[in-house]
């Protein structure tokens, strides 16, 4: 398996890749409307296009097929990370993750993770900042904010929460 930019061209082998992931691998966690709603067919290709290209995107691909994909934006927003049914817990996501995290310079990532993902994105350190309840076309779902500090941050932190004080100026 090999990490690569995403191109244009891949475009349709990852809106097939989304749709038939969501409705197989999240159906355990949603119901078959919320599916629909979140993964309904027929996503909008040049909107896609257009925040794919924008952001960093990284396909992870094997003898031409693609079996997975994510994309982060320049301020640590990440959108996307998907991985085709057939290659699940084989290290794709994970790998995906960490080149998307290691991608951008924020302090913290975000992401918006479904019930499946949450335990995938909690392994990694991420911290759930709130459980969402989200509508898409007429139909309700569940996701959660989810957030992780990346270590530069985490030691700023940690340094400014123990701080010590200078010495007072003495006259």
């Amino acid at each position: 398996m090999t990490l690569r930019p995403y191109r244009s061209s891949d475009l349709r082998e990852i809106a097939e890749l989304f749709y038939t992931t969501v409705h197989t691998v999240n159906a355990g966690d949603y119901a078959p409307e919320q599916l629909d709603a979140w993964a309904d067919g027929s996503p909008d290709l040049a909107e896609w296009d257009r925040t794919l290209s924008e952001h960093t995107a990284l396909v992870a691909a094997e003898d031409g097929k693609i079996l997975g994909f994510g994309d982060i934006s320049r301020t640590g927003y990440l959108d996307r990370l998907y991985v085709h049914r057939d290659f699940q817990r084989r290290g794709i996501a994970s790998a995906l993750c960490a080149a998307l995290e290691e991608a951008v310079e924020a302090e913290r990532i975000v992401t918006h993770a479904s019930i499946t993902a949450r335990p995938f994105f909690e392994g990694r350190g991420y911290r759930t900042v709130r459980e969402r309840r989200v509508v898409r076309h007429g139909v309700a779902m569940t996701n959660f904010r989810m957030e992780k500090l990346r270590p530069c941050a985490q030691n700023a932190c940690y340094a400014a929460e123990n701080a010590v004080a200078p010495p007072a100026e003495t006259e």
